[in-house]
């Protein structure tokens, strides 16, 4: 059993990773309060952009600060067929993160289960950090999160190294941008 984090734990270490950081979303939808105007606004056809959201704004220029020190960030996210609304406004909000310097793929769920990505690697989100840590992400069914923990098995990171690895083989690039409504 890994170590539970703490908030500011958590934000420290995509803070301080050293070469890659990789991310496994596996919900259909995520209920972050720093988030939910933002959603609503983009879902009632009036988006603004998440610039204008200040934790939005600094997870983007942490990105583009650590990509020009030649960090590598990237991520999975497994989405409904057809995505569900708050996929709609990832994919949305995802040219903010690829401006900023990472790299999003996408993978229907179907396809995940087909590849054996999914039930294999669970319903926990997580971060691999440098291929030698993990975070685990644990949500409820409504898309809260409401644990992080640290994990530094070796066994248990190196299976996370490997379905991260199937899932980017088998993932696509960024979807064309999509209307807001």
């Amino acid at each position: 059993m890994g170590t539970a984090l703490t908030a500011e734990a958590f934000a420290a270490e995509l803070a301080t990773f050293r070469h890659t950081a990789f991310r496994l979303e596996l919900q259909p939808a995520y209920r972050e309060p720093s988030e939910a105007e933002t959603v609503a606004k983009f879902l009632a056809g009036t988006p603004e952009p998440p610039t204008a959201v200040a934790g939005l704004r600094e997870w983007f220029d942490q990105i583009a600060a650590q990509a020009r020190e030649g960090k590598r960030i990237e991520r999975v996210r497994v989405h409904e067929d057809p995505p569900t609304d708050y996929q709609r406004w990832e994919r949305w909000i995802g040219r903010w993160n690829t401006d900023a310097g990472e790299t999003i793929r996408y993978l229907t769920r179907r396809r995940a289960h087909e590849i054996g990505l999914l039930p294999a690697a669970g319903t926990t989100d997580w971060w691999l950090l440098d291929s030698s840590r993990l975070i685990l992400m644990t949500f409820d069914a409504a898309g809260n999160r409401v644990h992080d923990e640290l994990e530094t098995d070796p066994a248990i990171v190196v299976r996370a190294c490997a379905w991260r690895d199937l899932a980017v083989h088998h993932s696509a690039p960024s979807p064309t941008r999509s209307a807001a409504a």
